[in-house]
């Protein structure tokens, strides 16, 4: 077997048309697609059908389980793959809701083993742009019983127990299983959550999807997850200083920091045993890994292979989510 050269992977990004999509990755991030209304961005996947394809340097063309599958130590790292074989446990995404999401919830990893066997989805979201007022619906306003959910549900009331957020470019949030939430029309949102594609609507706006049809709910499964308990605060507060790597979130499935740099910055990752992913969020930069050169601007992502030791990011000015497992 050939060793796996060193470079800092770029993958075909997977677009998904959506009923509540817009045009914002298209027009702001040039995202090539005949689709009307993109709604989704899918970066960086290993999720069943919808698995990435490198699209630069010597591994072009390849896809990412394949990679897996013949060099699993060197791209996930030795501990990463003792815990899962050679599976992905990651999903990056990029979204623009031109309309409201509907509301929805996911499952935790025990739920979701037993009734799909998979992953549970717990996620966050960086917020990259933001329409004038524009909300995400995270939790309920207050502790609320399910006779009362049920209630308004059936009253068509649910707005009035969601609780609101006025959010702007920057905000951060992270979505545990079982919280209720929707991103809201007119917010772009840079997307990290674990590798499942599960997720049980709960309301969806009484609109039908793209194929003119009622899209299907999952009231029974959001009630056997959703959580009644008093909200708690899931905004991020972080550091945002300059030529730093930032704590964002840490969680037991990514490691996320906001890297806003406007120098060269050579980073070692010797003490990292995982793959490291990069999602630019403003500005350009170019990543050098072993002497390959690898640019990125807004709206790319690109991925670090485990075995990489150090790179040098070189920009002039460059805002990065830096994510790893911890």
């Amino acid at each position: 077997m050939d060793a796996l050269p060193l470079y800092a992977l770029k993958f075909d990004p997977i677009l998904k048309d959506k009923v509540w999509g817009g045009t914002k990755l298209k027009t702001h991030f040039g995202k090539q697609t005949d689709l009307p209304n993109v709604g989704e961005s899918w970066e960086l996947s290993g999720v069943p059908g919808n698995i990435s394809v490198v699209n630069n340097g010597p591994l072009v063309g390849r896809d990412l389980n394949s990679l897996l599958k013949e060099y699993p130590h060197e791209i996930l790292g030795k501990r990463l793959y003792q815990m899962h074989g050679p599976v992905f446990p990651l999903l990056f995404k990029f979204i623009d809701a031109a309309l409201d999401l509907s509301v929805q919830v996911h499952p935790a990893d025990e739920y979701a083993q037993k009734h799909h066997d998979s992953f549970g989805k717990s996620e966050m979201w960086y917020i990259m742009q933001a329409d004038d007022d524009a909300d995400l619906i995270v939790d309920f306003k207050e502790k609320v019983s399910k006779e009362h959910y049920e209630q308004a549900l059936a009253d068509k009331a649910l707005g009035d127990l969601l609780n609101f957020h006025k959010v702007k470019a920057g905000d951060s949030y992270f979505i545990e299983p079982g919280t209720i939430h929707a991103i809201c029309g007119g917010v772009m949102v840079a997307e990290i959550q674990q590798t499942s594609d599960i997720t049980y609507r709960v309301y969806d706006w009484d609109r039908p999807g793209t194929d003119g049809k009622m899209r299907e709910l999952h009231r029974q499964q959001a009630l056997d997850v959703l959580n009644f308990e008093a909200p708690n605060d899931q905004y991020l507060n972080y550091d945002k200083a300059v030529n730093s790597s930032n704590s964002v979130c840490e969680s037991p499935y990514f490691d996320t920091r906001f890297l806003p740099l406007n120098e060269e910055k050579r980073h070692d990752l010797s003490d990292t045993d995982s793959f490291v992913v990069y999602m630019c969020v403003s500005g350009q930069a170019t990543i050098e890994l072993d002497g390959v050169y690898t640019a990125l601007i807004k709206g790319q992502t690109a991925m670090v292979p485990a075995a990489a030791t150090e790179i040098v990011i070189k920009t002039d000015g460059v805002e990065l989510l830096e994510v790893r497992v911890p």
